[in-house]
Order: C-alpha cells, then sequence, then structure tokens
C-alpha cells in the first residue's frame, strides 16, 4: 500500500511531476479559493495587465466557497465546488501560473492538456466532507474581492488537508481507460 504523500504549498514543479493519478495526498501550507466569478476578474486581470492578481502565480487554487467561521475555527465548512465549472478559464490560468487546482469532479481533455504543457496538476477533494474539510484549515484572510461574499478570494492555511490526485503534471487523469 502506497504511503500518504504530504505537499508544502506552494509547491515546486518537481515535486508535483513526482505524483500520478490517484496517489493520496495531504495539503499544508497557503491555498487561495476561487469560484466562478473569481475566474472571471482574474481572467480580465491577466487580460489587461499581463498577469495574474494579488500573487497568484505560483500558487494553487481551491474552488471552494467557505462558510463564516465556526467556534474555535477560522472557518466553517470548506467543500469543494464542482471543477468542470472553472475549465472554460484553467488552461489560461495554469499557463498564468497557477500550479495546482483543487476541487471535485471529472475535468475536460483541455485542463488535462493543459496541465501537461504547463506541469501542473489537479487534485480531487471528497465532496460531501465540507465541515470535515474545514477542520484542517488553520487561518483564513480574505485577500480581496469581499462583495463577493463566500466567493471572495480566501488566502487559507492548511494543515493536512486529504486529497487525492485527479490529473497528474504529464496530462494523464484517474478517468484515463
Amino acid at each position: 500500500m502506497q504511503s500518504v504523500i504530504k505537499i508544502t504549498l506552494p509547491a515546486r514543479k518537481e515535486e508535483l511531476a513526482a505524483l500520478r493519478p490517484g496517489d493520496e495526498v495531504q495539503l499544508f501550507g497557503t491555498i487561495f479559493t476561487l469560484r466562478d466569478v473569481g475566474h472571471q476578474r482574474c481572467l480580465a486581470h491577466l487580460q489587461n495587465e499581463g498577469a495574474l492578481p494579488y500573487g497568484l502565480a505560483g500558487q494553487a487554487l481551491y474552488y471552494a466557497g467557505p462558510t463564516p467561521p465556526r467556534a474555535a475555527r477560522p472557518f466553517g465548512a470548506l467543500g469543494p465546488t464542482t471543477a468542470s465549472r472553472m475549465d472554460a478559464a484553467t488552461p489560461q490560468l495554469l499557463e498564468a501560473g497557477i500550479n495546482l487546482t483543487l476541487g471535485k469532479g471529472r475535468r475536460a481533455r483541455e485542463v488535462a492538456q493543459a496541465c501537461a504543457l504547463t506541469g501542473s496538476v489537479y487534485l480531487v477533494a471528497v465532496g460531501g466532507a465540507g465541515a470535515y474539510l474545514g477542520g484542517f484549515v488553520t487561518n483564513s484572510e480574505i485577500v480581496a474581492w469581499d462583495d463577493l461574499g463566500p466567493e471572495a478570494l480566501h488566502r487559507l492555511t492548511l494543515n493536512g488537508l486529504p486529497a487525492y490526485v485527479g490529473i497528474d503534471s504529464n496530462g494523464t487523469t484517474v478517468w484515463d481507460d
């Protein structure tokens, strides 16, 4: 049985290159939440400025809409959002420097191709476990777009959040036949 791979975020491309579809990982360090409208804002900034906003280059994105903090925790639930909703924007964001995405569900073939082109990976979190996953957040702060409520850009600090490799840096997926 393969052991769990511990990844400190932001991860180096060399570290991500060792991952294979189905590998179980634990995430430590910094990740940013970003969903539908945030993707639109990132793409607009990228088009206007030629770079990702808020130091997102080289970082990881979690497709999640956090809920308000709970007693003794900086966060409530942190369930993954269906990643395919972000597929249209993902190749551009990976090419601009995002190196890891985290969500739930299958991705478009174009996302797998973009992972291979950029050396990025897509990780899958278990849907329906948002309250459990929120317990792995040790710090949370809103970085931008607080007008979006739960879809604001948050910077989270993770301590061992569990996930699985859905697409590796070669573009191979757990869904490939």
